[in-house]
């Protein structure tokens, strides 16, 4: 596969509007190339106002999300490429998952590789995987695979998905209050200006009743509770379900009973309305 070299982390807002301008007749196969970003060095205050923001631990380890911060705007900029089949606006996150393969540092200079895989039907749409690698020194530390539907004609006959394991049961291990404004700290954290996440005007234009949060900030909290573990040798799979309305309160449900751990996040309102259910394997990274 080709790979051709960014020179610098692209810019969001661009990126958005760009996608939003050419939507309009795209189709045909994924683009042949992925995009390479060399050398990336971690600011440190970024890392702390993420770790903040996802209460993770302070510190110069990396959690193990924060990889795809760094990947997603060579996602955005593949994507929102007049080549790429799908339009932008309108994409769903359903699935992520991450392998850390060692623990990372601030202090590692890590290429970033991102192309897109296995376009394929699903009963509402069309499913991609935005596939992120990340590399140092040439030995591959990390990679994560994102999972988006693009809703339309879909196939009936078409292999579903997996949908995760079951919610965990049973009183809630945490409960969080997320604020009207999440969506927008998250977005200066990120750079994910999805008007979606913002505001409750722009998310209406969008079909949503309020704002909602970043699917990869719920995904980071919920990992935050786990503890320090996360961020060594691991896997996590998320699927996101329901979208987290803001302002909610939302519960935590774990069961640590079984080889890997199960996660779930669940409205606060409706024990019966799930917004996630992830699993981290920390012996399947090592």
């Amino acid at each position: 596969m080709e790979l051709r070299e960014v020179a610098s982390t692209p810019a969001l807002g661009p990126l958005f509007a760009r996608a939003a301008l050419t939507q309009r007749g795209r189709g045909g196969a994924l683009p042949a190339h992925g995009l390479h970003l060399a050398a990336v060095q971690v600011d440190r205050a970024h890392l702390l106002d993420y770790q903040h923001l996802c209460r993770f631990a302070g510190g110069d380890v990396l959690p193990h999300t924060y990889p795809h911060v760094l990947g997603f705007p060579l996602q955005v900029a593949l994507m929102a490429g007049r080549d790429f089949p799908l339009p932008l606006p309108g994409l769903v996150h359903l699935e992520n998952r991450i392998t850390v393969h060692r623990r990372l540092t601030a202090d590692d200079r890590l290429d970033v590789t991102v192309h897109a895989a296995d376009l394929r039907p699903h009963a509402k749409g069309q499913l991609v995987d935005l596939v992120t690698e990340v590399d140092v020194d040439g030995e591959r530390v990390w990679e994560g695979r994102s999972t988006y539907l693009r809703r339309g004609r879909g196939d009936a006959n078409a292999v579903a998905p997996q949908s995760g394991p079951p919610m965990p049961q049973g009183p809630p291990a945490g409960v969080l209050r997320l604020p009207e404004g999440l969506g927008r700290a998250y977005a200066a954290v990120s750079g994910d200006v999805n008007p979606i996440h913002l505001h409750a005007l722009s998310a209406k234009a969008m079909g949503f009743p309020r704002a909602i949060a970043h699917g990869m900030w719920t995904a980071a909290r919920t990992l935050a509770t786990l503890g320090p573990e996360t961020s060594g040798p691991s896997t996590s799979e998320v699927w996101f379900r329901k979208p987290v309305l803001l302002p909610s309160t939302v519960e935590l449900v774990v069961d640590d009973s079984g080889p890997r751990t199960v996660v779930g996040l669940r409205s606060g309102r409706e024990s019966v309305r799930e917004h996630l259910v992830l699993t981290l394997d920390v012996e399947a990274g090592a």
